[in-house]
Formats: structure tokens, C-alpha cells, sequence
């Protein structure tokens, strides 16, 4: 996945401003599994609008400061949608932690086990945080399409915390049959 198509689909949903992007769409949404701060999102925004794919209009307010409110253009949709049909190779993954589990035998068991339990502390925030996000279950009816598939994504990220969880109870049981 891409900056750019991860903005086109948000901007596809809803006009936004640069701020509405970053802090009520792509922070409670795609952020969980594509992180870019709002530097990048301006950036990204300033070459789709260079592109053709979005426009802008500025909002004057009268008691604040005016908002710049971008809008996904026909060929922004086009590029989405072009986009979508493309099949996307595995993703890189990068896990420090694996990296220091596979050089652990250097450490004594306790540090390995503090480390694990600092770990699953933090997947267990993860899964709360996901918890916490309102979504419909995928078997209600009248749920439309498009929850559908955030609700399918979720779902994911729910599994690969819980997976995780698993395979540090499994870590924890070997260290300590460990001679």
C-alpha cells in the first residue's frame, strides 16, 4: 500500500482538510497498519493535487483560521480504483524483538522473560485499542459494504495481536524448561 491511495480512498469517503486526514480518519483507521505523520500527509497531498487527483478549496471561517478542504477528483478515482486491481506483493516485516529473541541465549532467563512480559503489555494495549474502535460485527444485517471490509481489517489486526500473544506464552513456557 501506498500514501497516496491510502489518502485517495479516505478523500473518497469525505472532503477533508490536511488536519482531518491525519487526526480524525487516517489515525483511527489505516493508521493501525500504515503509520505516516502529517508532514507526509501534506507532502502526499500537495503531489496528488499536482497530479490531478485531488483539488482544493479554501473554507473562509469567520472566527478561526480558513481550512483548506481537499476533494478527490475522477481521476483521483480512477487511480484508486486502478490501484485496487493491483495485486500487491508480501509485505516486508521488520520485528526488533525477533531480533533480539534470536540472540537471547546471551541473556539470562529473567531478562528474557521481563522482556517478553513488557511485549505482551504492549499487544494487550493493542488489543484493547482495537476493541475500543466501533464497529457493527460482520453479521448484522443492513451493515453496508464498506464496513464490511473495516470491519474485515480489524478483524485482521485482532488476530495478528492475539497470534502474537500466543507464540510469547509459547516463548515463556520453553525459557522456563530451559536447563
Amino acid at each position: 500500500m501506498s500514501l497516496p491511495h491510502a489518502i485517495l480512498g479516505l478523500l473518497d469517503i469525505a472532503p477533508m482538510t490536511g488536519y482531518d486526514l491525519k487526526h480524525q480518519a487516517f489515525d483511527s483507521t489505516v493508521a493501525h497498519f500504515w503509520q505516516a505523520d502529517q508532514a507526509q500527509i501534506y507532502r502526499t497531498l500537495s503531489k496528488l493535487a499536482d497530479d490531478g487527483l485531488v483539488t482544493s478549496e479554501v473554507e473562509v471561517q469567520e472566527e478561526r483560521p480558513n481550512r483548506k478542504v481537499y476533494h478527490i477528483t475522477e481521476a483521483g478515482r480512477a487511480a484508486l480504483r486502478d490501484w485496487l486491481h493491483t495485486e500487491q506483493p508480501l509485505a516486508v516485516h521488520r520485528e526488533p524483538f525477533l531480533v533480539q529473541m534470536f540472540f537471547a541465549d546471551q541473556l539470562d532467563d529473567e531478562i528474557i522473560l521481563a522482556q517478553i512480559a513488557r511485549q505482551r503489555e504492549a499487544h494487550e494495549a493493542n488489543i484493547a485499542r482495537y476493541e475500543d474502535i466501533p464497529m457493527p460485527g460482520l453479521n448484522e444485517t443492513g451493515l453496508d459494504r464498506r464496513r464490511t471490509f473495516w470491519r474485515l481489517t480489524l478483524e485482521m489486526g485482532l488476530a495478528m495481536e492475539q497470534m502474537y500473544l500466543d507464540w510469547l506464552d509459547q516463548c515463556e513456557d520453553v525459557i522456563r524448561k530451559l536447563p
